[in-house]
């Protein structure tokens, strides 16, 4: 870490992912905010049971399942563990965590650890909060109305704008995120699109699914997203590496540079399709079987937080349809 002014791009990758950044520590992400993985089992049954339906469509019981920014792989645990009761009882997973800090001890051995997605699988590819936290530039249009790339100071996150945006992310700009004017800010998601489009490339034939707070040209926030957290509380964004930088996704771009067959859905839309609905159960049920109704009742609420208007079912589902090429079911070519 130094007092530098760099550019937000180059300040967020050293305070996420330098040998001292937020994500090398040992207590991880979690203990820092709340995803949709821990904030209910249901979220993982539901990524088992699209697993499920993906092998499926693959037309084989030996599938991959990729955790694109595992964490210290709560989501493949929970989804390993959900597997027999979704269907899955007969498959032959190969579980692959994808995230730089080092193997968390504990993990079902069945997960391969590793630093990239392994290319040439077949199956899942699943990005949780991912693309959210894959460093882009930050760009403020000055009293000229020329965008300006900003740069940020380590110690304590002040900004200063730099030099003017130019090249492909000034292409950005114009087709995703053109500016209203002066003092309007925009985060450039080049790289984020480029992350994307690497990822889905690793497929050869199955989903994949990025799931993030997002936005879309239409509705770009004017002054930007970008933001911190600590200890599950919202902070100033400093780049010092003790505390989450992210800014939401512009996941229309990323859809534009995955490839042909993407979808955009809502969380909401996307759970309640895999069976994630948040109903009560009947009150009758109370009286004829109290305990049963206990659990219902509180799946019930973990579901209506898992697709609530206004939180976590705002998130953004993204999907891209590999086709699977002629040739068979095999498994990965490595990374």
């Amino acid at each position: 870490m130094t007092d530098d002014w760099r550019g937000w791009q180059e300040a967020a990758e050293t305070a996420l992912y330098g040998d001292e950044g937020f994500y090398r520590s040992q207590e991880g992400p979690a203990g820092h905010f709340r995803t949709s993985v821990h904030a209910s089992p249901l979220f993982a049954a539901a990524v088992a049971r699209l697993l499920v339906r993906t092998a499926a469509g693959l037309g084989t019981a030996d599938v991959d399942l990729v955790d694109v920014g595992a964490g210290r792989g709560e989501l493949l645990a929970g989804v390993l563990a959900a597997l027999p009761a979704e269907g899955g009882e007969h498959l032959t997973v190969r579980a692959y965590g994808v995230e730089i800090a080092a193997r968390p001890p504990g993990l079902d051995p069945r997960v391969e650890w590793c630093a990239r997605p392994p290319r040439g699988v077949r199956g899942l590819l699943f990005a949780n909060e991912w693309l959210d936290n894959v460093p882009l530039p930050v760009a403020e249009t000055d009293q000229d109305g020329v965008e300006r790339y900003v740069q940020v100071r380590t110690a304590d996150g002040a900004e200063r704008l730099g030099e003017p945006v130019s090249g492909a992310d000034l292409r950005w700009l114009r087709r995703w995120w053109p500016s209203a004017g002066p003092g309007c800010r925009a985060e450039i998601g080049r790289p984020r699109d480029e992350a994307w489009a690497a990822a889905v490339s690793t497929l050869a034939g199955g989903l994949a699914v990025a799931v993030d707070y997002c936005h879309v040209r239409e509705e770009r926030p004017p002054f930007g997203t970008l933001t911190g957290f600590r200890a599950g509380r919202e902070v100033p964004p400093v780049p010092d590496g003790t505390c989450d930088l992210t800014a939401h996704v512009a996941l229309d771009a990323c859809a534009a540079a995955g490839g042909p067959d993407a979808e955009i859905r809502t969380q909401r839309e996307a759970l309640r399709e895999l069976g994630v609905a948040g109903e009560r159960p009947p009150l009758s049920l109370a009286s004829t079987d109290p305990a049963r109704y206990v659990r219902a009742l509180a799946s019930a609420g973990e579901a209506a937080e898992l697709t609530a208007r206004g939180g976590l079912g705002d998130f953004g589902w993204l999907t891209h349809r590999v086709p699977l090429p002629p040739g068979g079911v095999s498994g990965p070519a490595g990374v």
